[in-house]
């Protein structure tokens, strides 16, 4: 299941040679070829740190939503449903937007494109930091997710079209370590800020963050534009019904989509659970999501580097089976110490995360490079609508009869998450199959 770099030329030579068009083969031709070695240019790491510190950002506004849940649910006076429905407005409304940009993905420089829905993601947290009632708040995560949930995808292609599928390992564990810092950094952060000024304090404090990354944006990354050369007459439509239309993508995009739903299931409830369940304090709360976005932090980069050099599909296959132990134990604890709170829910978060990265590698090696835009903005649609489901299952599961009574049924939660897990073991297999037969293109050939 290892390419090598002859595989990799004859596989350009054979099948993008004969498919792309005139244009393509010529580029194709020219790459050099030290653009496989798994080194980085220093311009790489430059676009590597910005990527991460956007993915920083929009993570962080999403994530912080969970520990921000129990303190939601008591200010507004609302209910585990409607709290799902908070969650999954976002999700649904990003799955929506990606649907209606992938037909324009890949026709506009991709840094443009980025600034682009950054700014209006900027925005709509904004509104979030603004919102007084639980309908603001439903109208806030909307427009937020409108342009938020687009980022990741146009960052993963900025990393398909930058890197070569030998360093993408790499560089997406270091990316995806926005998931841990936001655990040690900004979740801490934003709820010492919330027990201070409120819960709308982190959500302002994103945006003053943001804005300044988008500044350094718009100086220091380079138009990212080679895809532009590939590209063909078929309108928005067409390009998107194109990519819909092959079979092997739909493999990626169920691959991805049940992912997201195993993964995502518990989190919107995490501190609710750990509240009311576990007794787990509000003060004593940030200082377990800082541990375990410590632990995230140190695994992150190891199973990125680790992925570049074993059978992805294997790595893959261990940390669910990990995951689904940890999720098993964790969801039927009673209360417990809280070192072995934070414990469980370090190891946990380990197996969850280390599924991630090779997952994601193997899924951006489907697409062909006149297609990623369309693919990755498809791709992280069904992840952010799959994600909005999940919210919105697990708010028709748990029950939490009144404000500050305990969370029923989170173990029941537990088991589904757990048994579509499993089968995501499946669809990753047979996509950890497709990037076998299919073609790997060289990155976007630029002096960096």
């Amino acid at each position: 299941m290892v390419h090598t770099l002859k595989d990799t030329l004859n596989f350009q030579k054979r099948d993008f040679n004969d498919n792309a068009p005139p244009n393509a083969k010529i580029i194709l031709q020219k790459q050099p070829m030290e653009q496989s070695t798994t080194s980085l240019s220093g311009y790489q790491k430059l676009a590597v740190g910005l990527l991460a510190l956007t993915q920083f950002t929009v993570v962080l506004d999403f994530m912080v939503m969970s520990p921000l849940g129990d303190s939601l649910i008591k200010s507004l006076k609302i209910t585990p449903v409607q709290f799902g429905w908070v969650v999954s407005s976002y999700a649904f409304s990003a799955g929506v937007s990606g649907l209606l940009t992938a037909g324009f993905a890949d026709r506009f420089d991709r840094k443009k494109l980025l600034l682009f829905f950054y700014i209006g993601f900027i925005v709509g947290t904004l509104f979030c930091g603004l919102a007084n009632s639980y309908e603001a708040i439903i109208a806030a995560r909307i427009l937020t997710g409108l342009f938020g949930g687009v980022i990741g995808s146009i960052s993963m292609a900025i990393i398909t079209d930058l890197f070569t599928l030998q360093q993408r390992g790499r560089v997406m564990g270091i990316v995806q370590m926005g998931f841990g810092a936001s655990q040690v950094l900004g979740i801490p952060i934003s709820l010492y800020l919330a027990n201070i000024w409120g819960w709308k304090s982190p959500f302002m404090m994103i945006v003053g963050l943001s804005t300044l990354l988008a500044l350094v944006i718009m100086q220091a990354m380079k138009p990212v534009t080679k895809h532009l050369e590939l590209q063909n007459d078929r309108n928005a439509f067409s390009h998107l019904w194109h990519t819909v239309a092959k079979r092997n993508y739909r493999i990626g995009f169920l691959a991805t989509a049940l992912l997201s739903i195993g993964g995502f299931m518990m989190m919107p409830f995490g501190s609710v659970f750990a509240i009311n369940n576990l007794h787990v304090t509000p003060a004593q709360l940030p200082f377990i999501f800082m541990v375990s976005g410590v632990g995230s932090l140190i695994i992150m980069p190891l199973i990125g580097r680790l992925s570049d050099k074993v059978d992805k599909f294997k790595l893959f296959s261990g940390a669910s089976i990990w995951m689904v132990i940890m999720i098993l134990i964790y969801t039927n604890l009673p209360a417990v110490p809280l070192w072995m709170i934070i414990l469980f829910n370090v190891l946990m978060m380990m197996g969850i995360m280390s599924r991630m990265i090779p997952a994601t590698t193997l899924t951006t090696a489907i697409p062909v490079m006149q297609d990623r835009g369309a693919f990755m903005s498809i791709n992280s649609s069904l992840q952010q609508i799959a994600g909005g489901i999940a919210s919105f299952v697990a708010g028709m599961i748990v029950v939490q009869k009144n404000n500050s009574g305990p969370l029923e049924h989170y173990n029941t939660l537990g088991l589904v998450a757990s048994g579509i897990s499993i089968l995501c073991i499946y669809m990753v297999y047979r996509v950890s199959q497709l990037t076998i037969k299919t073609p790997i293109p060289f990155p976007q050939n630029e002096k960096v």
